[in-house]
């Protein structure tokens, strides 16, 4: 009997060393999303002023700053000339700016240092030349350098994103790189690597382009007649060759006020599903964050109501709107988005599409 007991426990010992050993393992859970974590942090409130940029008066934090970013919870801020005194004043104005703000996220700090004309802090940073200058070199390398070094400038300030380059082609104001759209992609190209080597964000504007603009925007609206095909092979060009090189959430695009027949003759760039979703979406895959030009230029205040500015722009697939000069205008464009929301006429899902990009983006910061 022993020896029985003996040869089964032999065999049971010999089973076990050829058979299949499992590891029970727990359910590994993958880490959460910091994206959706403070998006789902936010309330309805917090999450419709992350859609507005706006503009501020004064050189250092006053009682209507802290108002406003209190009570809308205004997610970015646009500098001009009228904030900035100096290198010091102007860090020191951001980072009050910042901790008074206390958001989720860190706000969006920035100024259109394009070159030339359209410069920022003239009188104590060192400007770029203009844009027609750099083109007219004929090396996109000095549209990288001047890139490199208005990002470390504007580093140097508080600002983190810039409204530059401009992607148009052929524009009559020096603030084009050419006429060329293969020369424009090019020097909008090695801009873009500029402003990536030093880890800033940027933006292309004005999609789909505002070369061939007839009448200065910031007066009032005008129409780009040219055929959806000559569209494509210049104005779109060099907004095409960036999106489909560079990570879409290192940079905004900017899109202009201006009409296009062939597109929407109905609506602006704007506020047209047409170019904001079919186009730019859609047709060039584009998944980063779209904002406006200011929505209180001529071309859109003269011929829009302002009460339905922001949710327009929504509607047809923008995230922020930019408002860079009333407050009460700014608060009338956040309070219409929040009215639309609570109305069901955009829905919070829709909202939460635009502050994924936007947070994606800031996460960068």
């Amino acid at each position: 009997m022993k020896k029985f007991f003996a040869l089964m426990f032999a065999a049971i010992i010999f089973l076990a060393g050829c058979g299949e050993v499992k590891e029970v393992q727990a359910d590994v859970l993958p880490p959460p999303d910091p994206i959706e974590t403070k998006l789902n942090s936010m309330t309805l409130e917090e999450k419709i002023g992350q859609m507005v940029m706006i503009g501020v008066y004064g050189t250092e934090l006053n009682d209507d700053i802290i108002f406003s970013l209190n009570n809308f919870h205004f997610g970015g801020v646009i500098f001009y000339d009228r904030n900035l005194e100096s290198v010091t004043q102007a860090k020191k104005f951001a980072n009050d700016i910042e901790a008074a703000a206390n958001q989720k996220a860190p706000l969006f700090f920035v100024t259109d240092e394009e070159g030339g004309r359209v410069t920022r802090g003239r009188n104590f940073l060192e400007v770029a030349p203009s844009q027609e200058e750099i083109g007219l070199t004929g090396d996109p390398e000095v549209a990288k350098f001047w890139a490199t070094h208005n990002a470390k400038i504007l580093k140097s300030i508080g600002v983190n994103l810039n409204f530059a380059p401009v992607a148009d082609v052929g524009s009559k104001d020096t603030r084009s790189f050419g006429d060329d759209p293969q020369l424009v992609a090019n020097f909008v190209d090695a801009a873009a690597q500029g402003y990536e080597s030093e880890n800033f964000l940027y933006t292309l504007k004005h999609f789909p382009g505002i070369g061939k603009s007839k009448i200065d925007p910031h007066k009032e609206i005008s129409s780009v007649e040219d055929s959806k095909e000559i569209l494509d092979a210049v104005d779109i060009f060099p907004f095409k060759k960036i999106i489909a090189a560079h990570d879409h959430s290192k940079f905004m695009i900017m899109v202009g006020h201006l009409r296009y027949d062939a597109l929407d003759p109905v609506n602006s760039a704007s506020l047209s599903p047409a170019v904001m979703t079919g186009l730019l979406r859609n047709e060039l895959g584009f998944s980063g964050v779209v904002i406006t030009d200011d929505l209180e230029m001529g071309a859109i205040k003269n011929n829009t109501d302002l009460q339905s500015l922001g949710v327009q722009m929504i509607l047809a697939g923008g995230d922020i709107a930019l408002v860079c000069h009333n407050y009460e205008s700014q608060q009338i464009v956040y309070n219409s988005i929040l009215d639309a929301v609570k109305r069901g006429k955009i829905s919070e899902e829709r909202i939460n599409e635009s502050v994924r990009r936007i947070l994606k983006m800031k996460a960068h910061l």
